[in-house]
């Protein structure tokens, strides 16, 4: 059987790299292209955590840089969880290669172009550069197998009440991506909140002797620290790690970790209080087709099972 070919569009941030070592690692999946997001940090920040980490665990692909700031809004950024850094405060060795001189929508049109067979999209920040992409290009949805991206909430904010961080930052460019016809599955807070790593988990990750695994855990430690004293403070954050961008890779590589529902999905972008929400027509009462596959659960000890399988490499 082939391998999935993908780009992967994400803002490093932690769980972010979670996400990119089993991409990167797993047999299944071929990573065409990585762009980056300005999301978890800057654009700066962002592209810089990539290109070091990509180094460290000894791959090399495109990055490519993507937009510095959200369609129509400032930049918020979620330095409180992830750091002055964006990666805790891990330190890693200078990159072996550079930032493509390409721009993430040049790059990801030529790689959609270009291939033999449709193209999945893993996005794992804010959606500015997928919705940009959608945007201008038009001409490459049908190059587009999917679009699997960590986001939004069905029953439930981690920023606000309503709106997951992803969607609040550019709810306009989530808009975009949520209403351009592309085949979507929606790994929300919903189905995210129920990967985690536990105590346990955390101490098999720390005692295992490896240096990655101890640089991992150094990450996720910082992670864990961080939201449990976060004034967005969700439950049981003091107990469990959330590996929230880790599910949309982890769906591409086996979707049978998870169960989920198609619906109609659209982005709250003007409401006083409701701004990056994302309303799932549960009990489809505004008459639109479904246009997303929305995850609401996933066998958690499957999940992680998959994460460490690609530790020992």
């Amino acid at each position: 059987m082939g391998k999935t070919p993908v780009i992967i569009d994400c803002d490093p941030g932690i769980d972010d790299v979670m996400m990119l070592l089993l991409a990167l690692r797993h047999e299944s999946i071929d990573v065409k292209l990585i762009t980056t997001s300005a999301g978890n940090q800057t654009q700066d920040k962002v592209v810089d955590n990539a290109l070091r980490f990509v180094s460290y665990i000894g791959e090399e692909v495109e990055i490519a840089r993507g937009l510095d700031k959200p369609m129509l809004r400032d930049l918020v950024i979620a330095d409180h969880i992830h750091g002055e850094t964006g990666i805790g405060g891990v330190e890693l060795p200078d990159p072996d290669f550079e930032v493509s001189d390409r721009t993430a929508i040049e790059a990801m049109v030529s790689v959609l172009n270009e291939a033999s067979e449709p193209i999945t999209i893993v996005a794992t920040g804010p959606l500015t550069n997928v919705g940009a992409l959608l945007l201008a290009h038009p001409e490459v949805k049908p190059k587009i197998k999917q679009i699997v991206l960590m986001g939004g909430a069905a029953r439930g904010g981690n920023v606000t009440p309503k709106a997951e961080f992803n969607m609040f930052v550019d709810p306009e460019a989530a808009e975009i991506v949520m209403q351009s016809g592309v085949p979507v599955v929606k790994c929300g807070l919903d189905v995210t909140h129920q990967a985690y790593l536990d105590q346990m988990d955390l101490r098999l990750l720390k005692v295992s002797g490896t240096e990655l695994s101890e640089t991992l855990y150094e990450m996720l430690a910082f992670y864990k620290d961080a939201q449990a004293t976060s004034p967005f403070l969700e439950p049981y954050h003091a107990e469990v790690v959330r590996l929230h961008d880790l599910c949309a890779i982890a769906y591409v590589i086996d979707p049978s970790l998870f169960k989920g529902d198609d619906y109609f999905v659209t982005v709250e972008s003007s409401g006083a209080y409701t701004t990056g929400a994302t309303v799932v027509d549960h009990l489809r009462t505004l008459g639109e087709e479904p246009n997303a596959h929305v995850l609401h659960s996933v066998d958690r000890k499957r999940f992680v099972e998959l994460f460490y399988s690609v530790l020992e490499e």
